[in-house]
């Protein structure tokens, strides 16, 4: 064998070896694949998905299921790189950077807890949301949910405090105490009434600029504060492992659903995905073609869709799946009415 052809041989086969090896190297990327689809009418194991006490519920046979997104790989669990190209040729998967589901100097055990806030803080906006359509009363109050430390609100404020004014202005929602504290200039003083323990106080709270890069200048006490619900009826959700604010809508559906006779779904197996509000607004969610796929695998034909979700929805969605458009609850309910009818207006999402 001549000197040429052993250097081919073993530039070949030095280069397969690299090749092998360098397929198995970790790569800072996400794998995000069609998850478990479950129905919001039905059980988790033996328990009842939803369970209502204090008002009457009707039994239910149809479907409106929540999807979810699976995910492989982030920070000390990354995937290699022949899951990543494997991913990539797979129309099912997204294959994409870890940074956008794994944030820089975020563990992935705080961004599971936050996964979790969010599950449980959606929970509640479905059933506000559910509760308001059908006239249900609810009282809303603002709690602080957090204080961060540093910061004037520290040792003055705590978790769980009531903010019933803030400069003498009766505070109904998270975002007209920002309106207030926007008044002022960093520095100055905010008069906080409160509720702790049952008896009001006021108390005063200096104000700084923020922190944060992205509003500087911003007048900030350093509170993290979130709106407390009290429901005339008892409403528990029980999903498991699973997080995320995505599944609000058909929760609020569901939640309908079994305080009303007559079944939304007219027999039809609908999904569908959304965030929710307490006023009923929906807006849009991430893995719209992993929850597409999940849904269609599990049998849905009907897939409720977020507006903003609307334009990537029709480039991948699955034959047979049918795309519903909603902005909120509401029209949601008047969409499936026309769908058990078979007649009358089904907003959808618009062809390109």
């Amino acid at each position: 064998m001549s000197r040429r052809a052993a250097t081919l041989i073993f530039a070949s086969v030095l280069i397969l070896v690299l090749g092998m090896v360098g397929a198995f190297i970790p790569v800072p990327y996400v794998a995000l694949r069609p998850g478990p689809t479950t129905n919001t009418l039905g059980q988790l194991g033996k328990v009842p998905l939803i369970q209502i006490s204090g008002a009457k519920t009707y039994p239910k046979s149809g479907h409106l299921n929540f999807v979810t997104v699976a995910y492989q790989g982030g920070p000390g669990n990354r995937i290699d790189l022949f899951t990543a190209l494997r991913g990539w040729l797979d129309p099912d998967v997204a294959i994409v950077p870890e940074e956008a589901i794994f944030p820089k100097n975020v563990s992935t055990k705080k961004v599971e807890q936050e996964n979790t806030e969010e599950m449980a803080t959606s929970q509640e906006a479905a059933t506000a949301a559910a509760l308001h359509e059908l006239h249900m009363p609810t009282t809303t109050t603002v709690v602080v949910d957090s204080v961060q430390q540093g910061l004037p609100a520290a040792g003055k404020l705590r978790p769980g405090d009531q903010i019933v004014a803030v400069d003498g202005t009766r505070i109904k929602q998270v975002p007209e105490v920002s309106t207030v504290i926007g008044k002022h200039k960093p520095g100055q003083t905010v008069k906080f009434t409160i509720r702790r323990a049952g008896k009001d106080s006021s108390v005063d709270v200096g104000t700084v600029a923020s922190p944060d890069k992205t509003t500087p200048g911003k007048p900030v006490v350093g509170v993290v504060l979130r709106e407390k619900f009290q429901f005339p009826v008892q409403v528990k959700i029980s999903v498991g492992d699973v997080g995320g604010p995505s599944a609000g809508l058909m929760f609020s559906l569901g939640i309908y659903d079994k305080l009303t006779p007559q079944e939304l779904t007219g027999g039809k197996f609908i999904a569908g995905t959304g965030t929710i509000t307490p006023e009923g607004q929906v807006g849009p969610i991430g893995g719209i073609q992993q929850k597409m796929v999940a849904a269609r695998q599990a049998g849905a034909t009907i897939f409720l869709t977020p507006t903003q979700n609307c334009s990537d929805a029709v480039a991948s969605a699955p034959k047979g799946l049918r795309l519903v458009r909603v902005d909120t609850m509401h029209g949601a309910l008047q969409a499936l009415s026309s769908l058990r009818a078979g007649q009358g207006s089904v907003p959808a999402c618009p062809s390109k």
